[in-house]
């Protein structure tokens, strides 16, 4: 007859959050004139790497996106949250991605933090080489 007093309404998980802020993050880039290619793009097989957003900029640039999302900006924020194990996993899944290119374009790495709702954009946050 009543509904359960303790019944809990059903949070949004990891993943639908993550979803939501990658969302956000492509929403934001194309604003800004950059063209998706990819998303999600994954290595085959075990420890490899994932990148959350490939886009060609309007210079020609491939950009490499790595999106982050914190409830709040303690502890350094989200875009502080990228490390070094975690950038040479990026560089090796968009070393496998331009492995089937025919020709190499420009390229970068980019973090889209988004910080208790707050999106911000680090350009080439870091290199090939800095993540080796």
């Amino acid at each position: 007859m009543f509904p359960k007093a303790n019944a809990q309404a059903k949070l949004p998980t990891t993943k639908a959050v993550g979803d939501a802020a990658e969302q956000t993050a492509l929403n934001f880039l194309q604003q800004a004139g950059l063209r998706l290619l990819a998303r999600n793009y994954r290595t085959p097989g075990r420890g490899g790497g994932e990148i959350d957003l490939i886009l060609r900029d309007a210079d020609g640039t491939c950009v490499f996106v790595e999106v982050r999302q914190r409830k709040t900006a303690s502890h350094g924020g989200a875009a502080a949250s990228v490390s070094s194990t975690k950038q040479r996993r990026i560089v090796f899944a968009a070393r496998h991605y331009l492995m089937r290119l025919a020709s190499q374009p420009p390229c970068r790495f980019d973090v889209v933090a988004v910080d208790a709702g707050e999106v911000t954009w680090v350009q080439a946050a870091f290199d090939a080489g800095q993540a080796m």
